[in-house]
């Protein structure tokens, strides 16, 4: 498929974004590429799974969805089983890859896109139009050296097919995600850091709250975290909230403890006012709510999900560079977290970073030249 020509007032590019299923993270950090593209005059589709969707729609009522499987990946409840857990999967990834791939070919041909940008998921290419690969983790943490470098290689074959990659971090020395996303050795397409990406605004809002507990991620880490949290707030003394991570759920879950109020999802601007509302957060080391932490300036403690080593590399590094205070799920109690978190001297850097304006110019600068 030929680039059109955008010379016009009437035509504009068409840009598909679809961010990843896994965990709402992906989904949240599109959300100001979505309004750069539109303040810069493209005509966006997403498409996603329902999940995602729900929060997307919240933020963007008027764009076209078209619905997209998710790949579903789900964690263990041991942390020795997750390798073969995560093994016994790759088959299903395989095919989620290859069945992406081929509904990206009819979304095309139904829908005219003239680009398409995906986070993170490896078979939203397309040699006829300009596919954008985003992700933080060009260098994959497992723990071993070996499965280390296969990892990448693997993963560099998948990025390889697209135009070019974005990463959504600082390109300097001065970033979030470590080695992750500033490896040794960098892709052989053109590579763009976009700097964090949030889509929070820091408002400095009244302090009401002790304590914000933001739940995430796959199941069952989810709710094995949710269950340790809800019984160490059983006997909290102070005013806490908790998001449970779950857009679709319509039950609500109760708690005895009339201090502790219980949602299941909230949408961006509320979510925005109640964490800069409270004094501490409580969350996964996600790197979608890393940058949301440090755009909000908010003081935080992060509690990788057990197994997951790019959260728990993410947990290390910025803990050992001041930023925010960690521990693993396994020593967490709420006493200790208070009184480590009260001495812990650090916080998030304040950053301003107009990187994503820029690489989005380019970007549609690259589609109207064809």
């Amino acid at each position: 498929m030929k680039a059109e020509n955008f010379n016009t007032t009437e035509r504009r590019p068409k840009v598909l974004v679809a961010p990843l299923d896994w965990g709402l993270g992906h989904a949240t950090r599109c959300i100001p590429i979505i309004r750069e593209l539109l303040e810069q005059g493209c005509e966006v589709t997403i498409g996603s799974g329902p999940a995602a969707q729900k929060i997307l729609q919240e933020e963007f009522p008027d764009l076209r969805f078209l619905p997209l499987l998710g790949y579903n990946v789900h964690y263990s409840r041991y942390r020795s089983f997750l390798p073969l857990v995560l093994l016994l999967q790759i088959p299903k990834l395989i095919f989620r890859v290859y069945f992406e791939n081929r509904w990206l070919k009819k979304a095309i041909a139904t829908y005219g896109f003239n680009a398409v940008i995906s986070d993170n998921r490896p078979g939203l290419y397309h040699p006829g139009v300009k596919s954008v690969y985003i992700t933080h983790q060009l260098c994959i943490k497992t723990g071993n050296r070996f499965t280390q470098w296969l990892a990448q290689k693997i993963h560099y074959r998948f990025i390889h097919r697209f135009s070019e990659c974005w990463v959504p971090d600082l390109a300097g020395d001065l970033n979030l995600a470590g080695d992750l996303s500033h490896p040794l050795i960098m892709p052989r397409v053109p590579v763009k850091y976009l700097g964090p990406l949030s889509r929070f605004e820091k408002k400095g809002a009244e302090k009401k709250y002790d304590l914000a507990i933001l739940l995430s991620g796959p199941e069952p880490q989810r709710t094995l975290f949710e269950n340790l949290i809800l019984k160490e707030l059983e006997n909290y003394n102070g005013k806490a909230w908790i998001l449970r991570g779950l857009p679709e759920q319509k039950t609500i879950l109760l708690t005895t403890n009339k201090q502790v109020e219980i949602r299941n999802h909230l949408p961006s601007a509320e979510l925005n006012q109640l964490i800069e509302s409270s004094e501490l957060v409580i969350c996964r080391s996600g790197y979608s709510s890393v940058m949301d932490l440090v755009k909000l300036q908010q003081r935080a403690v992060l509690v990788p999900t057990p197994g997951q080593t790019e959260q728990e590399y993410l947990g290390e590094y910025l803990m050992s560079k001041k930023m925010f205070y960690g521990l693993c799920q396994e020593d967490f109690s709420l006493n200790r977290v208070m009184d480590q978190a009260g001495t812990f001297t650090g916080g998030p850097p304040e950053i301003i970073s107009k990187d994503l304006k820029a690489v989005v110019r380019s970007f549609i600068d690259g589609l109207k030249k064809g």
